[in-house]
């Protein structure tokens, strides 16, 4: 016989083999499937007969396997839940940490501002007395006061006149004034050419009113008969016709 006859046959042979064997597993991965459709709590396989013990036991194994993979779900979503949870409080944590940072910031703010604000004033305070020490001290002084008299209104004149820079004594006052009025300060002449003129001589230094008018002396009174305010304007007028009042003698 020839030699390709021979291999034919066992060619033929070996794939016949592999068919069959190919057609076990097909019918066993049939059957593995049909078990695993049959409920967890099914008594009898899909054929109708009554199920064997090798079945239930399988069965019995598949439900315990579905029970173990819900139980281990189950405990996940638990565990995630938990992990969720703490996340949560973390978080929640962190916030108030922050919150309470920027309240202690807040305050610590508060307190350096107000601390700065005593301090300044403290320092302005401090300076202030400083500058107070540093200046003398003002004495209060009495506003001098004058007798109601003829000597009072010729003291009281001769401050006024030295204040304004206008020369004279006491002594040329008193002896003008005693020889014009005799020291009455409401004397008036009613007969000499200034009376028959129309503008008689008045007050203790005699001053005709036009006279009195030109050279009245500021802060003084304007009424003729004012006993400081006649003096300090005669004192005046003679000043700047007889260089003072101590150089006047006779009738001026």
């Amino acid at each position: 016989m020839p030699k390709n006859i021979l291999s034919r046959a066992r060619y033929r042979a070996v794939t016949k083999q592999r068919k069959l064997a190919v057609a076990g597993v097909a019918a066993l991965g049939t059957a593995a499937i049909a078990l695993s459709a049959v409920p967890g709590n099914a008594d009898t396989v899909t054929t109708g007969a009554p199920a064997t013990a090798a079945q239930v036991a399988k069965v019995a194994t598949q439900d315990a396997t579905l029970s173990g993979v819900k139980g281990t779900v189950t405990d996940r979503a638990a565990a995630q839940s938990v992990k969720l949870a703490a996340i949560a409080a973390q978080q929640k944590a962190a916030d108030q940490a922050a919150a309470k940072q920027r309240t202690d910031a807040a305050a610590k703010k508060a307190a350096a501002d107000a601390a700065a604000k005593k301090a300044a004033q403290e320092r302005a305070a401090k300076q202030a007395a400083a500058r107070s020490a540093q200046r003398p001290q003002m004495q209060t002084v009495a506003a001098k006061t004058y007798a109601n008299n003829l000597d009072g209104w010729i003291r009281q004149s001769l401050d006024i006149m030295h204040a304004k820079g206008i020369p004279g004594s006491y002594s040329g006052l008193y002896r003008n004034i005693m020889r014009e009025s005799s020291g009455n300060p409401m004397a008036i002449n009613n007969w000499d050419i200034n009376a028959i003129n129309g503008i008689p001589s008045k007050g203790l230094l005699q001053v005709i009113q036009p006279t009195f008018n030109a050279y009245h002396v500021p802060g003084t009174s304007w009424n003729i008969y004012d006993p400081v305010a006649n003096i300090t304007a005669a004192c005046n007028y003679a000043a700047h016709r007889y260089g003072s009042m101590d150089n006047v003698n006779s009738a001026y």
